[in-house]
């Protein structure tokens, strides 16, 4: 028998009009010619060593992938991301969940960030009804369009719509696709329950975003620069609002998946910046990293000549490249992810800096 569950639809779900917010994007934005912080010799030669990585491998043509846990975005560091694209050193965009909440948000609304602790004492942390919403739909239409959780959200930014198609037309699809392409057959009848359930009507769909500028997602779909989400069922606030649908998640997180574990596929002689993300990160890395070197060892061939920079805030006096596994009264041991990245080959260096001064530092000197 299956167990209870909890029904979102009993929800009271307020407008995001209504909610305070922290950041302001036009007020907080970190402008690209920022100064930035000195670093000491050390921190420095890393620095330059990166930099010179950097610029062999887009000589090269290689993968350069930047990966990121949500502070960066609500840091308001939107322009310098964009800046770091623009100029084409970077060749990968990827975060979590709630690195493209924050990003819509501030693209919808100029504003994100609540007050987590009081918003949940009064049972209303993440139950909004646009950030809810539109984002589950833009997740929902990009899966029948066979796209991937970022590129979903970032064209809904980009073109300030989407696209609902007539049931008509969804049924269709289903029967054109249920033997050749099923999961187009499923992804249509996920968006058929959507449009059912909360009336939606064909057609194009208006969502303005006034200031998409400040976009990072928009930029890099403008740009057709791959930006993959990699969410966590249940860890977003999107997850709250009726309009989820696990299936469009599953279909669209599983595409940018692949999409990143394809960017690996040409790390060889790339560089891989993992920027405050100690789970995402470090995660979604060695399972792509796995198979791009089992394709490459069938090709009689090894992935090595990477190089890995990993940026946090914690102070780490360990040298993973030479020392091994740090004994566990270390601090460098709760560093797990470095751990992780650790067994990954290549070259790595750990980085102790906040993710302003680090991204504003490449933006500047590449």
């Amino acid at each position: 028998m299956p167990y209870p569950q909890f029904d979102r639809f009993k929800l009271k779900i307020k407008p995001l009009s209504e909610r305070s917010n922290k950041v302001f994007i036009e007020k907080d934005y970190i402008p690209v010619k920022t100064e930035v912080c000195k670093f000491c010799k050390k921190d420095r030669d890393i620095l330059e060593e990166t930099l010179n990585k950097i610029r062999d491998a887009r000589q090269n043509r290689k993968s350069v992938v930047l990966t990121f846990g949500a502070h960066s975005i609500k840091n308001a560091l939107a322009k310098v991301f964009i800046k770091l694209m623009e100029d084409g050193w970077i060749t990968h965009l990827a975060t979590n969940g709630a690195g493209i909440i924050h990003d819509w948000e501030f693209a919808f609304q100029g504003k994100t960030s609540e007050d987590v602790k009081a918003n949940v004492a009064k049972g209303e942390f993440g139950t909004w009804d646009e950030t809810g919403h539109n984002i589950n739909l833009a997740i929902v239409v990009g899966a029948y369009e066979g796209l991937g959780y970022g590129e979903s959200v970032g064209k809904m930014i980009s073109n300030e719509s989407l696209y609902i198609p007539s049931i008509c037309e969804l049924k269709e699809t289903i029967k054109d696709n249920c033997e050749s392409n099923p999961d187009k057959s499923a992804a249509a009848c996920d968006l058929i329950y959507a449009i059912q359930k909360f009336n939606l009507k064909s057609g194009k769909l208006v969502i303005t975003h006034p200031f998409k500028e400040y976009s990072v997602q928009a930029a890099a779909y403008r740009l057709n620069i791959p930006f993959t989400g990699h969410p966590m069922i249940g860890h977003d606030i999107i997850y709250t609002h009726p309009m989820n649908n696990g299936p469009a998640v599953g279909r669209t997180a599983l595409r940018d998946f692949l999409t990143f574990a394809e960017q690996i596929n040409n790390l060889d002689g790339g560089v891989y910046l993992s920027v405050g993300s100690a789970v995402m990160s470090p995660m979604i890395f060695e399972k792509s990293l796995s198979m791009a070197q089992n394709i490459a060892i069938q090709n009689k061939k090894h992935i090595d000549k990477h190089y890995m920079l990993i940026v946090d805030l914690a102070e780490n006096n360990w040298d993973w490249e030479n020392d091994g596994e740090p004994p566990m009264d270390n601090p460098a041991y709760y560093l797990r992810y470095c751990k992780t990245f650790s067994r990954m080959g290549g070259k790595m260096k750990y980085l102790c800096a906040d993710n302003r001064d680090l991204l504003l530092f490449l933006s500047q000197n590449l």
